[in-house]
């Protein structure tokens, strides 16, 4: 709780409200391990800042937006492109607090397909090609998100989430493709309960993070 209280604190308010500047913590290509795109090569870009506070987090140094610095959107687009795939997923943290319009407009200007990875806890903004939508219990997603999302992400926690899942899915969209992750932490004890849901429920996939299992970013 102590970094979710020294996010509040920070200097959001110092991004600008354009979106020229964003707060990069890192950047690296590698391979999607999660969803719907799992396998294929992507350049991620993970932007600071972030008040969903989940506690199961893996990447809790994202959550305060002072400890990244302000990139301007040209660098970060032409890091970007020094790399064979054309596809970039943004994440975070969560990056529906800044404007994304002036970064995914000059990515698709440069022929880079657009995706994010969002809790939804805030308006979209921006040029997308692929919208996950991963609501998360601890902040509400914007109703305003869930018509834009390709895909439905729900980390399963405990049996209750099965439930959560339900009420997600039925207020997106009927193309969107809709996905059941274990936490990492509570995957052996969780993933027999997301394979008898599946199998009673055919229009869920199984989503796993095979980054993790191949151990690379």
């Amino acid at each position: 709780m102590e970094i979710t209280k020294a996010y509040k604190s920070a200097s959001i308010h110092t991004v600008p409200k354009d979106g020229s500047e964003l707060p990069l913590m890192e950047a690296f290509y590698t391979i999607q391990g999660e969803g719907a795109n799992t396998g294929t090569a992507a350049y991620f870009i993970r932007l600071g800042g972030c008040d969903v506070g989940c506690h199961w987090c893996d990447v809790k140094e994202s959550w305060d937006a002072e400890l990244h610095p302000l990139t301007q959107v040209e660098e970060i687009v032409e890091m970007a492109t020094a790399f064979p795939g054309k596809a970039v997923v943004i994440t975070g943290g969560e990056p529906l607090l800044y404007n994304m319009q002036p970064l995914t407009a000059q990515l698709q200007q440069r022929g880079i397909k657009t995706m994010i990875e969002t809790s939804g806890a805030y308006p979209l903004s921006g040029n997308w090609d692929w919208v996950c939508l991963s609501p998360k219990k601890f902040k509400a997603p914007d109703a305003s998100v869930y018509p834009f999302a390709h895909e439905l992400k729900v980390i399963i926690f405990n049996k209750s989430d099965f439930a959560w899942a339900e009420e997600h899915a039925a207020l997106v969209g009927d193309d969107c493709l809709l996905y059941l992750q274990p936490e990492w932490s509570k995957a052996d004890a969780i993933m027999p309960l997301i394979v008898e849901f599946v199998k009673l429920h055919p229009k869920w996939r199984v989503s796993l993070q095979t980054h993790k299992y191949m151990d690379i970013p």
